[in-house]
């Protein structure tokens, strides 16, 4: 898949200690169907004077997913909680309160959220949005709450 100037973007990160991160972008030019130049809308540069611009492979870059709306989620499920100024893939470990405790696999981090740091987890295979989840891929939309 293409993306043309101006596409919203996500960019997974590749970085050491940045693996399962997925940071928003614009896409400024495609160079050579390979690579494009992206403008992170989080992410800062160095001296902090503007948005980070970056070269990055056609590899790192997919489409923003779609939002699913949830209301809670369950124990194991995979989810991309907002920390660090991107999105995280982790799963939900437990629940403490109104918040979520997200375990990071990378990292070996369990964190606390609120609902409104977390969204359904999505992965952009062969051109398609799919969600390992299962209780968000119901064609009735039920949910199933702790």
């Amino acid at each position: 898949m293409g993306f043309r100037r101006g596409d919203q973007v996500e960019v997974a990160s590749k970085e050491e200690g940045f693996l399962g991160s997925y940071y928003a972008a614009t896409v400024i030019v495609e160079i050579l169907k390979k690579e494009y130049i992206v403008q992170y809308k989080t992410l800062l540069k160095e001296d902090m004077s503007g948005p980070l611009r970056e070269i990055v492979t056609a590899g790192e870059v997919r489409p923003c997913p779609p939002q699913i709306p949830a209301t809670s989620f369950g124990l194991y499920d995979t989810v991309d909680a907002f920390d660090n100024d991107g999105w995280w893939v982790g799963k939900i470990a437990g629940k403490v309160g109104l918040e979520y405790l997200v375990y990071f696999e990378t990292t070996g981090d369990q964190i606390a959220y609120p609902m409104s740091r977390l969204r359904v987890h999505q992965e952009w295979l062969n051109g398609k949005w799919i969600s390992t989840n299962r209780r968000f891929c119901s064609s009735d939309g039920s949910t199933e709450d702790w």
